[in-house]
């Protein structure tokens, strides 16, 4: 089987088609196992798998593979194939993560943007950890990103980080990332989607150094013992993106 390295959605359907004429004009193909990943994300964000592949049980050779999956910025649906099994140097390879690659973009710069990971574990084994799959459709794993701001620089210009979590099935946000544990058996054939949304209102990065008002959050000045905004607290002004000096975010003005 050959090694594949760098694949695209359009690469596997070319393959695929290959694949299934040479089966037809009498060649024998193993043909691979693999599952569909699908992802449904905010407007301006992306998702890249990352698929890690280390060597099956019983072999001799070490180390790891990787297959980078890149979708260009702005194609909908999100969907890839991921290959179950690879071979690397002579050696059969499992999968056993994939890493899947947030990019929020937060404004109109290229570098007005955030990382964010998530992520899928391959078991082999049960265990309570790994989610099954339902009757029908898709496998489903929420998350949630939230948007925290922050100032940066000598002119203290606003900037964006992203953090995405996972919600549970009360839609309640958890500490750990947006993903879960899969079974190795389960997957072959079947379908995993990542649901993102975006929490509606952005936070202060560093909580203690910004206090909430009715016009808005205001920058503080921090005492040096208990790094929090000082008694009665004493506000700073701050920069937004396009250059605006501001006193309270986000309407910049009170």
């Amino acid at each position: 089987m050959m090694h594949v390295r760098h694949f695209t959605p359009h690469f596997l359907r070319v393959s695929f088609v290959s694949a299934m004429a040479l089966v037809a004009s009498g060649c024998s193909m193993a043909q691979t196992e693999s599952f569909t990943f699908q992802a449904d994300i905010p407007e301006n964000f992306t998702v890249s798998p990352m698929a890690y592949y280390e060597s099956a049980s019983g072999e001799s050779c070490s180390g790891h593979n990787l297959i980078q999956s890149e979708q260009p910025k702005g194609v909908r649906p999100v969907e890839f194939k991921l290959s179950l099994t690879d071979t690397a140097k002579g050696c059969s390879m499992v999968l056993t993560k994939v890493v899947l690659h947030i990019e929020g973009q937060w404004g109109k710069r290229e570098l007005d943007m955030s990382l964010q990971t998530a992520g899928l574990s391959i078991h082999d084994e049960p265990s309570e950890a790994v989610r099954t799959f339902p009757p029908s459709g898709p496998l489903v794993f929420q998350g949630q990103c939230q948007w925290l701001f922050r100032t940066m620089g000598p002119y203290r210009y606003i900037v964006k980080i992203l953090e995405c979590r996972a919600l549970d099935a009360n839609g309640v946000v958890q500490k750990s990332l947006a993903g879960g544990a899969l079974q190795r058996d389960q997957l072959a054939g079947k379908t995993v989607k990542l649901v993102l949304t975006v929490a509606k209102e952005e936070q202060p990065y560093f909580g203690r150094s910004w206090l909430e008002t009715p016009k808005g959050w205001k920058p503080c000045i921090e005492t040096k013992e208990t790094f929090r905004c000082q008694t009665p607290p004493t506000f700073t002004d701050f920069k937004m993106p396009d250059g605006r000096d501001c006193s309270v975010y986000p309407n910049c003005t009170e």
